[in-house]
């Protein structure tokens, strides 16, 4: 029996491996780099990292593993097998760290806290990608243009514009389109759904944009403002409208002036 945490082993080579955990001892050092491990088995796994080995191959595709335990997990997605239930709903998962995941949504729990703001999360992941608005920090870049951005994701829209393709297909005509938020929108236009209502009027609306657009009449927000003379107005129509003003008096303006040196460099024009 193991004196600091009261486990019992069938023998005492079992309990020295584990009394390890305890010490901290690790007396096994990989031969091509530094780390070091408690236990032979684990140091034998590290080392197929350096070495490339997987001995362990899967038996219904083509797949290999370097860790036996790899390859049972992998395995479980051929066989749909899924041994870990959440003891709060009937969701099961083939793996226990998808499980423990999944769990926090019942639990609320967010252990991954953000080092820049007070902001928690339940995902490593998403802890990851949160914290890319802190430090501005953008992964992926595009193989066409210089863009770069924070999410994977994103990356994937972006090229899309680039390689002109369009995955997504309207279930009512042939239109396609290069994002699902565009195919849904679209796709309004046949069902005639309307989820946006106005919060000042009943009015209705297939796009959340239009709805922000029509609030402006109740609200009086004027987002778009003239940088010639700061008249601010609540679309951009009409601000596109008044820019033609001023092209119309600077065009005014230019051909007066034009008129004006005709006449003054005229021969004879002078007075005598």
């Amino acid at each position: 029996m193991c004196f600091e945490c009261g486990k019992t082993f069938i023998t005492r080579i079992q309990l020295k491996l584990h009394d390890r955990i305890h010490t901290g001892e690790k007396p096994y050092m990989c031969s091509h780099c530094d780390k070091r491990f408690n236990q032979p088995a684990h140091l034998k796994s590290h080392e197929r990292i350096h070495t490339g080995e997987k001995p362990y191959k899967c038996s219904h595709c083509d797949k290999r593993f370097s860790v036996a335990l790899s390859l049972k997990t992998h395995e479980r997605i051929h066989t749909g097998e899924k041994p870990y239930k959440c003891s709060h709903c009937d969701n099961r998962f083939n793996q226990p760290a998808h499980l423990k995941s999944h769990e926090r949504i019942h639990t609320g729990e967010k252990p991954y806290k953000c080092s820049h703001c007070d902001k928690r999360f339940s995902h490593s992941s998403h802890l990851k990608t949160h914290e890319r608005n802190h430090t501005g920090e953008k992964p992926y870049k595009c193989s066409h243009c210089d863009k770069r951005f924070s999410l994977s994701a994103d990356l994937k829209k972006h090229e899309r514009i680039h390689t002109g393709e369009k995955p997504y297909k309207c279930s009512h005509c042939d239109n396609r389109f290069n994002q699902p938020a565009h195919l849904k929108s679209h796709e309004m236009i046949h069902t005639g759904e309307k989820p946006y209502k106005c919060s000042h009027c009943d009015k209705r609306f297939s796009l959340s944009a239009s709805l922000k657009r029509h609030e402006r009449i109740h609200t009086g927000e004027k987002p778009h403002m003239c940088d010639q003379c700061g008249n601010s107005f609540s679309f951009k129509t009409h601000l596109n409208l008044h820019l033609k003003i001023h092209s119309a008096e600077k065009l005014h303006h230019s051909s007066l002036r034009s008129r004006y040196k005709v006449k003054e460099h005229t021969p004879g024009s002078g007075r005598r």
